[in-house]
């Protein structure tokens, strides 16, 4: 009688008769179908009350908006701020809390690693047949985070109105680049924060200093802090790829750390780097998990 091998990296296929059955859908499809499900069905349990997601997606739109009046606030008594204009610091504004909305919307449950850590909760997660991090990131999806996008898009709107920009077919270009590139930095923080919660448990703040307060700093030109914050936030943690760097290409500024221009069209590298490190630390976090046993 014929042997029968199971070849599996993820999801149930029956095997073939003496024969090998190898999976049709690779561990990355099955974990990004999976991500669309469980978000899918948040999403179905939001709309079934749709006045209370107006009112939420509301609130946080407005709450986001305080940032900007900050701003504004300030330019009320000086002309420029660091030797940006209004609407210059609209641009950074614009685009690091776009990025940073669409990653908060996408990834923005990750901080919660650390609380299942501890209760316990995260072994529910280890047992279905489901990539871990897909779950978690999926968990409690929450869609009224669309308002902190609207708001940033809002502000980069008038921005780019405002501006008097020599407009190329690269410049054009930048814009969408810096967007994604920049959420997808944004990400790989997120999920490397989460990572460093199997370790600290209760880390969840310390996530945030990089992922909230990552997107305050870029909202604000980089010649108001000191040079060696600069060159921490564009060679360690990398969130000056986000904004910054190709912002400052479409305005035709030189950056404060005398870099080449060149470096403004690094940030979709700078993001795959990101998110191959934060995948890695992913994994090794997750393998040093012990169960609480509860």
């Amino acid at each position: 009688m014929a042997d029968t091998l199971v070849v599996r990296t993820g999801g149930e296929q029956a095997p073939e008769p003496g024969g090998f059955a190898f999976e049709e859908r690779p561990r990355l499809l099955e974990g990004v179908r999976a991500y669309g499900l469980i978000m899918a069905m948040w999403v179905r349990s939001t709309m079934a009350y749709r006045a209370s997601f107006a009112m939420t997606a509301f609130g946080n739109l407005a709450v986001t908006a305080f940032d900007f009046v900050t701003i504004l606030l300030m330019f009320s008594h000086v002309d420029a701020l660091g030797g940006y204009s209004l609407p210059e610091i609209a641009l950074l504004y614009g685009v690091s809390a776009t990025a940073f909305g669409l990653s908060d919307l996408l990834l923005g449950s990750m901080d919660r690693v650390g609380r299942r850590i501890r209760d316990g909760t995260l072994d529910t997660l280890l047992v279905r047949p489901v990539p871990v991090l897909a779950q978690v990131a999926a968990d409690r999806f929450a869609l009224r985070r669309l308002g902190r996008i609207t708001q940033g898009l809002l502000v980069l709107g008038y921005a780019l109105v405002s501006l008097d920009i020599a407009w190329t077919p690269l410049k054009v270009l930048m814009l969408p680049m810096m967007v994604v590139s920049g959420a997808a930095i944004f990400g790989a923080v997120f999920i490397a924060g989460a990572a460093f919660q199997f370790v600290a448990q209760d880390a969840s703040e310390v996530q945030n200093s990089f992922t909230y307060g990552g997107t305050t700093l870029l909202q604000y030109p980089p010649t108001i802090f000191a040079k060696d914050l600069v060159r921490g936030v564009t060679f360690v943690v990398p969130l000056a790829f986000v904004s910054w760097l190709p912002a400052l290409y479409v305005l035709g500024r030189e950056y404060p750390v005398g870099l080449p221009q060149w470096v403004a069209f690094l940030p979709p590298l700078v993001a795959a780097a990101c998110w191959a490190a934060a995948g890695l630390a992913w994994r090794a976090g997750l393998r040093t998990y012990r169960s609480t046993g509860s």
